[in-house]
């Protein structure tokens, strides 16, 4: 079976801190791929921040289009909300038998792992790597056998800071995957 790292997450924009971190899970996991799953909304955030759907599709293709083991799967935008991790592993696993799937997910989601719907049911049907932000895991689930917390070096790049920036009508250029930038540039 080939294993497959699911990772979820806005790209709220898509920074080279996703590209590294998704890097890092594909050699200390032992995947073959990363599926960058694109949330058109988490149930647990507020979206008044959130880019439309359509832009950080864009930056994400152009991000991704020299990467052979990075791809995407908008399998979240095709089905109506809410979008629940559980329901979206279901339906991978149902539509590709062939692959064995691992969720990927920063620290601070293992922190609200428990406010997830069906968390406990996620856990036992899949592995989850956790990437650490910097700080110590303090959730109890650390210690559950389908949980695998990586090492790895904290990376200080941040979607809402790049958010930020841009606003204040700065160059992000060296926080974005090359031509990502240009790409929002283009657009205006």
């Amino acid at each position: 079976m080939a294993q497959i790292g699911l990772y979820f997450g806005s790209f709220n924009p898509v920074h080279l801190g996703h590209l590294q971190i998704a890097q890092h899970f594909l050699e200390h996991a032992h995947l073959e791929e990363v599926w960058f799953v694109i949330s058109p909304q988490n149930p647990l955030k507020k979206s008044q921040d959130l880019w439309p759907y359509a832009t950080r599709l864009a930056l994400l293709k152009e991000a991704l289009k020299d990467q052979t083991q990075f791809l995407i799967n908008q399998i979240e935008w095709q089905r109506p909300a809410p979008h629940y991790t559980i329901d979206t592993l279901g339906i991978l696993k149902e539509k590709y038998p062939q692959h064995s799937f691992s969720i990927l997910v920063g620290s601070d989601n293992l922190e609200q792992l428990t406010q997830w719907k069906d968390y406990d049911a996620l856990l036992e049907q899949c592995p989850i790597f956790v990437y650490p932000r910097g700080t110590q895991i303090h959730s109890p689930l650390s210690k559950h056998p389908n949980i695998h917390v990586v090492e790895a070096s904290l990376l200080p790049i941040s979607a809402t800071a790049i958010r930020e920036k841009i606003k204040e009508g700065k160059s992000v250029a060296k926080l974005m995957p090359p031509g990502c930038w240009e790409w929002l540039q283009n657009q205006g």
